[in-house]
């Protein structure tokens, strides 16, 4: 129950899979609404953004599936988050595809300097010569730091969306995967954990760290990017691209707690559970009891 008073949280649905395919990713949040997210975490319904029409065809000229969908869904998106935050809430956009992210950014973009939480499996750092199918939601992390086509990496002429020491990637485990496809390296100004590296700190303490980097220093905020793909395997199998290992769900509802509890974190995305590939719905509901434990602390105030 959320206490009286207490900043309120808003849903916004992005079912996009502009930058990744039709796969069943863009039922999450129907999956999660159904499973009480809302009525766990009480909080309102801010509407739904639709994606427009998917096209398969590569795109020749930038290497990108859906760019200019993509492009034209941020700037809508950016306006629908940009609604919540002026209404003095907290976003919580439910994807689709990990691409909502620029749109995402772009709405705390138009208000400042954004800060970002990355927690994935994977980080999302591909150029599109070296993505195989030219999905953005294998680039998304590269567009927003200016890495890309300009047609997805200066939106609204305000790119980068993102500074490279303004991002702290948090819980990946594709280093050889993302070695052998060719994907450029990240660069020494992002700020990078690995899972070892998380779990040679311990979760609490590795966000901590992810947390007190990302405040201060003339940033407004940050943003907090959730692929459920971060999570162990064994755990989250409801993924379209599986890695093996991944943190435990008592390790993400800590980061999770860490990262939204302080009034710098401005809003949270989830992106990539395929309810398509949990048919009993056992996933959903665990993911909804998670996000509604991790987001109690920001929604009564605490600390």
């Amino acid at each position: 129950m959320v206490e009286s008073g207490a900043r309120r949280s808003a849903i916004i649905e992005a079912p996009s899979v502009l930058g990744l395919w039709p796969s069943g990713v863009q039922d999450l949040p129907a999956a999660l609404l159904d499973a009480g997210l809302a009525t766990r975490t009480g909080a309102v319904r801010a509407g739904r953004v639709d994606p427009p029409a998917y096209d398969p065809v590569r795109d020749p000229a930038t290497g990108v599936l859906n760019p200019h969908g993509i492009a034209r869904y941020a700037a809508r998106l950016a306006d629908a988050v940009g609604d919540v935050l002026d209404s003095g809430r907290f976003p919580v956009v439910l994807g689709g595809d990990c691409s909502i992210l620029l749109g995402n950014l772009l709405a705390l973009r138009r208000r400042g300097r954004p800060g970002l939480l990355f927690l994935d499996g994977h980080t999302d750092f591909y150029q599109p010569s070296a993505e195989p199918a030219g999905e953005a939601a294998s680039m998304e992390l590269a567009l927003a730091t200016g890495r890309g086509p300009r047609l997805l990496t200066d939106l609204e002429g305000r790119g980068p969306l993102l500074r490279d020491e303004d991002v702290v990637a948090l819980g990946h485990r594709d280093a050889r995967e993302s070695a052998e496809a060719g994907m450029q390296p990240l660069p020494t100004g992002l700020h990078a954990m690995d899972l070892d590296a998380v779990r040679a700190a311990g979760a609490a303490t590795a966000a901590r760290r992810a947390v007190d980097l990302l405040t201060g220093g003339g940033r407004d905020g940050y943003w907090v990017h959730l692929d459920v793909d971060v999570l162990d395997d064994a755990l989250m199998p409801a993924v379209d691209y599986r890695l093996p290992g991944g943190l435990t769900w008592d390790e993400l509802e800590t980061v999770l707690r860490t990262a939204l509890a302080g009034d710098d974190a401005r809003g949270l995305d989830v992106t990539i559970f395929n309810p398509r590939l949990d048919p009993g719905g056992r996933i959903a509901d665990r993911l909804t009891e998670c996000l509604a434990r991790a987001t109690a602390a920001r929604d009564t105030g605490a600390s």
